[in-house]
């Protein structure tokens, strides 16, 4: 059984979860500071197993009103593909604080298939998003 609960990571937990960041396609080489710093500006979900133990976190960049992007889901390895990562983004759409909201967005690179059974499908209209990338922000970091 997992459990899925709204918090901010503890140290402990930022001692599984750091390195799991710092290693995905997303943010390779992510400092443990900057994880820190945006789950403390973010709404953050955490799964764990019945011991207690980390196994899963995602979370919301939002306004509370109007906006919310999904990022940083992630499950230990041991626990993927058994539907933690879809639970993780239906517990954060379930927030009390987030009902309402106008636009729900996430990026991914492969997991589609994961998401689309919660409401989520391709940008209607792609022509009008816009970014600024920053590759490799972190310069060669690795902690």
């Amino acid at each position: 059984m997992t459990s899925i609960a709204f918090e901010h990571p503890t140290a402990a937990d930022m001692d599984v979860l750091h390195p799991l960041l710092r290693e995905t396609y997303w943010s390779p080489g992510i400092p443990r500071e900057v994880v820190e710093r945006a789950c403390a500006n973010s709404v953050c979900v955490i799964a764990r197993d019945d011991a207690g133990a980390f196994v899963g976190f995602a979370r919301a960049v939002t306004d509370m009103t109007v906006f919310a992007w999904v990022c940083d889901v992630i499950v230990t390895p041991g626990r993927r593909g058994a539907g933690i990562g879809r639970a993780l983004v239906a517990a954060l759409q379930a927030h009390p604080d987030l009902q309402g909201l106008r636009r729900w967005m996430l990026g991914t690179r492969d997991a589609h298939g994961v998401y689309a059974p919660l409401g989520f499908g391709p940008v209607r209209a792609p022509d009008r998003l816009m970014e600024i990338i920053r590759p490799a922000p972190y310069g060669a970091a690795t902690s």
